[in-house]
């Protein structure tokens, strides 16, 4: 059975058998058609994402800067600093938002932890509670927070629980909102340090740390911590996004953070509130910024404390 030889489309539409033919002109084979450069798609997508996220910042910062009949001005600007409420709602905000951070990275990671390396069915379970709030809307939340709150002082004003419902409420540190911004962040700092997880072997680490000697305390700062750097920033990342932009739980008890503070301007001082609004993007993008690169620092985990070594003969 003769093999069959290969054949060859030239751009004439002649075909070549791959047979010597000594009269036969030279050919050159056909072009294939290019296709379109990835990269001039990729090159209008980011300039549409550009344009839809700056385009509104502009028109804002211009809003702000010029004032019909009179020019450009930055009043609006260099009012912010002496602006009643600014400093102090701002702080406020900063200091909610560093102990949400603390206290639901304080809650999470060990209680991840435990279940990676001593029950991993309990893991379903853990994920089905932490997903909770995102079905839960803020609206019934805080008014759950609210019927408590009204609920305790009436009922436990002759224990020492009273002073205790008192100091939660305190205008100048709100904890309660501190507990009520851990309940809402709790889904998104359990998907990021989840996410970290699974792509460290822990069972592995924590059992070679421990063949060596060092502490399960030790384990968790020294050996799993730096090897989640990235998720823990991440899981720091979108709380703070998250408390410095909310508005509804914290404007319903009555308290004043940033965001409702400036709501509370919008009303009387247009320009200044849309002044704020921009200065407190560029806040929480620097934050933000700073969040991530601490994420991605590079570090290595810190080796278990040797044991003693044996002399070979």
């Amino acid at each position: 059975m003769a093999a069959m030889t290969p054949t060859t489309r030239y751009s004439d539409g002649a075909r070549d058998t791959g047979e010597p033919d000594a009269g036969a002109p030279a050919r050159t084979p056909a072009r294939r058609p290019r296709r379109p450069r990835p990269g001039i798609w990729r090159g209008a997508v980011l300039a549409l994402t550009g344009a839809y996220f700056l385009v509104p910042l502009v028109a804002s910062f211009v809003f702000t800067v010029h004032v019909p009949g009179r020019g450009i001005t930055f009043e609006a600007y260099t009012e912010l600093l002496s602006a009643d409420g600014f400093t102090e709602s701002l702080l406020l905000s900063l200091g909610l938002a560093a102990a949400t951070i603390a206290l639901s990275l304080l809650l999470a990671v060990p209680a991840l932890v435990a279940v990676r390396i001593g029950s991993p069915r309990l893991r379903p379970v853990v994920e089905v509670m932490c997903m909770l709030p995102l079905v839960v809307p803020p609206i019934a939340l805080v008014t759950g927070i609210t019927t408590v709150l009204r609920w305790g002082p009436e009922h436990l004003s002759r224990t020492p629980l009273y002073q205790t419902f008192i100091a939660v409420q305190n205008e100048k540190f709100p904890v309660v909102l501190v507990l009520a911004y851990t309940v809402l962040a709790l889904p998104f700092v359990y998907r990021s340090l989840d996410a970290g997880l699974r792509a460290v072997d822990v069972p592995t680490l924590a059992e070679a740390a421990r063949s060596c000697g060092a502490s399960w305390p030790y384990v968790v700062l020294r050996v799993l911590l730096p090897n989640l750097r990235a998720s823990l920033a991440g899981a720091a990342f979108l709380t703070l996004a998250l408390v410095l932009g909310e508005f509804t739980i914290a404007s319903l008890l009555g308290f004043r953070p940033f965001a409702v503070w400036i709501v509370s301007i919008s009303g009387a001082q247009a320009r200044m509130s849309v002044a704020v609004s921009i200065l407190s993007l560029l806040i929480t993008w620097l934050l933000l910024i700073a969040l991530s690169r601490a994420g991605t620092t590079p570090s290595t985990a810190a080796a278990a404390p040797a044991t003693t070594s044996r002399k070979e003969p």
